[in-house]
């Protein structure tokens, strides 16, 4: 009789494991950072060596680097790098998704494989679900190498979600561009409100490409299976080694993957620099779930007169759940004294932070847990205070198309839209 009994003990005890790790799943506690910011100055050498020990990221020389804050201007810029190619070029991308910039793509990524150029493209396999793998095939016949990271298998269950949401384009291994903006028509439009996407990409040459292509080197070997060789990091006009300078003018380039105790580069810098801050904090994210440490964080920033500014996606936003969970959060930051803006001329994708005007971190890191402890994620933070005004100028210009959510208003929210956000909590660290 207990031998009987026994096919039903253990799927009952199966199914009372699976239940527990679904739970931890949703609702785990957000690991705790806590951080006391340094005595010297944020543009100090002290304080340079001391983030770029602590985030393991090399320091450089920032060389030239220039702003493309739209998906023209984005996708201009991309293509003649791509048609330029002469020994590589790199793509990395959470959304490939078919369309009329796909097609522009691939056509420049076919002809320059037939020319002798080695083409190498990861793509990740949830984010561009839609995207069949036939879809790739004349690249492939063209010599092209294209893999899906984290293709849909059962060996890869365990690390579904686990995504790539780095967008990283590395030509010839001279320049590179990194930030928020995919291979897809989001970017050029009509999209939300009819206008395309609001997005912000950095292109880079010198040695801030030794980072970016190793970010993608990471990837191609868990997609791929292949190991970078030494040429593909080697910059043409490679000489004596160069000394970084002091002072303005560096930057680092933080690559981000989970760890097994979930703490991740991405998000010990945004945890420091946000700490850090003595004068303004300007952050631009398209989903903005920042956990408990990180709020607690930006509201000592501004009990101590920092000025904190948040820009987020208003209506227009392409996930309506996250965007729910995102403004569940706003009333004890508008009550600690941090501004809250909502962009209204469609959907703004930017991912950008900005320190007292000095520090800049641009790339692919959401303010949200999947991009701080789930995915693999790419930034660039440059000492670069010339930079920074450009992308201040550009946050301000994003302000004049947006509007400021007070407190008082945020309490008269629709029962309907409390209630939704309240649901939105079991699937928020999803998000």
């Amino acid at each position: 009789m207990a031998f009987d009994s026994l096919p039903g003990l253990l799927s009952g005890l199966a199914v009372v494991v699976v239940a527990v790790l679904f739970f931890l799943l949703l609702f785990e506690p957000g690991l705790p950072y806590r951080f006391t910011p340094l005595r010297h100055p944020i543009d100090s050498r002290e304080f340079v060596n001391f983030l770029s020990a602590i985030v393991n990221a090399r320091l450089f020389s920032a060389g030239d680097v220039r702003v493309l804050n739209s998906g023209a201007s984005i996708y201009e810029a991309e293509l003649a790098a791509i048609r330029g190619a002469q020994r590589s070029v790199h793509l990395e991308a959470y959304l490939f998704l078919r369309g009329k910039i796909a097609r522009e793509v691939l056509a420049a990524l076919i002809e320059r494989a037939r020319a002798g150029v080695a083409v190498r493209l990861v793509v990740d396999r949830i984010g561009s679900l839609a995207t069949p793998n036939r879809y790739f095939s004349e690249l492939r016949a063209a010599g092209g190498k294209v893999y899906w990271y984290q293709p849909i298998a059962w060996y890869t269950l365990k690390r579904f979600n686990n995504r790539t949401h780095r967008d990283i384009l590395v030509v010839d291994a001279e320049v590179a561009f990194v930030g928020g903006a995919g291979v897809a028509d989001y970017w050029i439009g009509p999209a939300a409100n009819n206008a395309p996407w609001r997005d912000t990409m950095l292109r880079v040459t010198g040695e801030l490409v030794k980072g970016l292509q190793t970010a993608f080197a990471e990837n191609w070997l868990e997609a791929s299976g292949e190991i970078l060789a030494e040429e593909d990091f080697l910059l043409t006009d490679v000489g004596e080694p160069r000394v970084v300078p002091p002072g303005p003018g560096l930057g680092m380039v933080i690559n981000s993957s989970p760890s097994a105790g979930r703490s991740t580069q991405a998000r010990i810098l945004f945890q420091v620099l946000v700490a850090s801050a003595r004068k303004s904090i300007e952050i631009c994210s398209p989903y903005f779930l920042p956990d408990r440490s990180l709020c607690d964080e930006l509201l000592r920033a501004a009990a101590r007169s920092v000025s904190v500014s948040v820009l987020l996606p208003g209506k227009w936003n392409n996930h309506p759940i996250a965007r729910l969970a995102s403004r569940r959060r706003y009333g004890v930051l508008l009550g600690g004294g941090v501004r809250i803006f909502e962009y209204q001329a469609g959907m703004i994708h930017a991912k950008v932070l900005i320190i007292d005007g000095k520090w800049s971190v641009l790339g692919s890191t959401n303010f949200d847990n999947r991009s701080f402890v789930l995915n693999d994620e790419v930034n660039v933070a440059l000492l670069d205070p010339a930079l920074s005004r450009q992308l201040q100028a550009d946050f301000a210009t994003d302000i004049g198309n947006s509007r400021a959510v007070s407190l008082d208003e945020w309490r008269r929210r629709p029962l309907l839209e409390r209630a939704l956000a309240a649901l939105g909590r079991l699937v928020e660290r999803q998000e």
